[in-house]
């Protein structure tokens, strides 16, 4: 069963702590991994875009000129995609991105992530967090004295106003819960700074 430092907020290591099998020393699935990212990010999609073809422009029902003698290229209407004000060849329509991921492979997805992050030494697991004040500078301090330098993921037990306050104005900070924990936002961090009631709950609920 492996085992991880658990830090006190100075970044000095106040004891340890046992992680299960089953979600931190799992065979990561990059197939997994890589289909529930695909998912999120098309999710995101709002699917709006729209352009008119030469059937939906408004106007052009009349043959521009004359089928021979002109000289020119026979062309009924002016409002095919050659044409200026004409139709979009292909137009885009509005239509959904959704990508439906089985549940049992989001899970392996989050496993193989968590998985990976804790090979890499990449999960800081902090005893608990707690700000003098709601101030930024505070979670900077903390930030720093962890050893966090690029992007990092916040992970918290539930809503806590003051630790949102103090550090939503960090540009390499991204804030998330346990029941909001997502693949994309794991891969897409440099390290996960994770709270013991965090890693405790992460642990019961998907274990």
């Amino acid at each position: 069963m492996p085992s991880i430092q658990v830090l006190n907020m100075q970044g000095a290591k106040v004891g340890e702590m046992e992680l299960n099998d089953s979600i931190f020393a799992i065979e990561p699935n990059v197939a997994a991994m890589h289909l529930v990212v695909r998912s999120i990010l098309a999710n995101k999609r709002q699917g709006t875009q729209s352009a008119l073809t030469r059937g939906m422009v408004r106007g052009g029902g009349r043959k521009i000129y004359r089928q021979k003698g002109t000289g020119n290229a026979r062309h009924h209407g002016n409002r095919a995609p050659q044409f200026a004000h004409g139709g979009v060849v292909f137009a885009p329509q509005p239509r959904d991105y959704v990508i439906n991921v089985p549940k049992k492979v989001r899970r392996l997805a989050l496993k193989s992530a968590l998985t990976e992050k804790f090979n890499a030494g990449e999960i800081l697991v902090v005893d608990q967090i707690k700000f003098e004040e709601a101030k930024t500078k505070y979670a900077a301090k903390m930030l720093k004295d962890l050893g966090v330098e690029k992007r990092a993921l916040l992970v918290l037990e539930g809503r806590d106003e003051s630790i949102l306050r103090a550090t939503q104005n960090l540009a390499n900070l991204d804030d998330c819960y346990v029941n909001t924990l997502n693949v994309y936002d794991i891969l897409r961090a440099g390290k996960l700074v994770v709270t013991r009631a965090a890693m405790e709950n992460i642990q019961e609920v998907y274990a």
